[in-house]
C-alpha cells in the first residue's frame, strides 16, 4: 500500500468520511462497471454497488496492511454480486435489457442482447473472471487477488468461459431460453 493510500485507510479507520470518499471515490465508477457487467441490470448494479460501499466503510479494519485498497472493494463488490444472483427474486423477475445509447445499426444491437444473454447463462464464476479482466480490464494478478484463486484458476475460467460462449453466439434464439 502506498504512502498516501495507507494514511488514507488509517484516517478512514478512525472515523474521516471525506478519507473513506477519497479512498474509495475513485473506485465507484469501475465498481459499477463491475457490477453491471455481473448483474446485466442498472437498478441491480446500483443497490450492489451501494451495499459494497457500505460494507467496505464498515469492514475497513479488515483490510491488511500493505494491501492495496482496489481489490479488496473490488471483491466485496463481486461478494455483493454473487449474493444478488443467489437471491431467491433475482431468478423470479425477468432481467430488462439494459437502456441503450445512440443510434447503432441495428445489427449491433443485436449482436450485444445476443451477447448479454449469453452472459447470463456463464457460471458467476466464470462472468466475473470475464468482467474483471476483459471489461475492467484488470491484470490476471489482481483478477485472482479479487476472486481469492490461484492465478491458473481465473485463467482456467476466462478460457472455459469463452469456450462456453462461442457456439451460444452462432447459436439461433431458442438456445437462450
Amino acid at each position: 500500500m502506498g504512502d498516501p493510500e495507507g494514511r488514507l485507510l488509517e484516517l478512514a479507520r478512525s472515523g474521516d468520511r471525506s478519507a473513506f470518499d477519497a479512498l474509495v471515490g475513485p473506485l465507484v465508477e469501475p465498481g459499477y462497471r463491475l457490477a453491471y457487467g455481473l448483474l446485466q441490470q442498472r437498478e441491480a448494479a446500483e443497490d450492489a454497488l451501494q451495499e459494497a460501499a457500505f460494507k467496505a466503510w464498515s469492514k475497513l479494519g479488515n483490510v491488511r496492511p500493505g494491501s492495496s485498497i482496489r481489490p479488496w472493494f473490488f471483491a466485496i463488490v463481486a461478494n455483493q454480486c454473487r449474493s444478488a444472483r443467489r437471491g431467491r427474486w433475482w431468478w423470479v423477475v425477468k432481467l430488462a435489457s439494459p437502456e441503450l445509447q445512440g443510434n447503432w445499426p441495428e445489427d449491433q444491437i443485436v449482436r450485444g442482447a445476443d451477447l448479454r444473454r449469453a452472459l447470463r447463462l456463464l457460471p458467476t464464476e466464470r462472468l466475473e473472471a470475464l468482467v474483471l479482466y476483459y471489461y475492467l480490464d484488470l491484470p490476471l494478478e489482481e483478477v485472482a487477488a479479487i476472486t481469492r484463486v490461484p492465478i491458473g484458476t481465473v485463467k482456467s475460467r476466462i478460457h472455459r468461459a469463452l469456450e462456453q460462449l462461442r457456439p451460444l453466439l452462432d447459436a439461433p434464439l431458442e438456445a437462450f431460453v
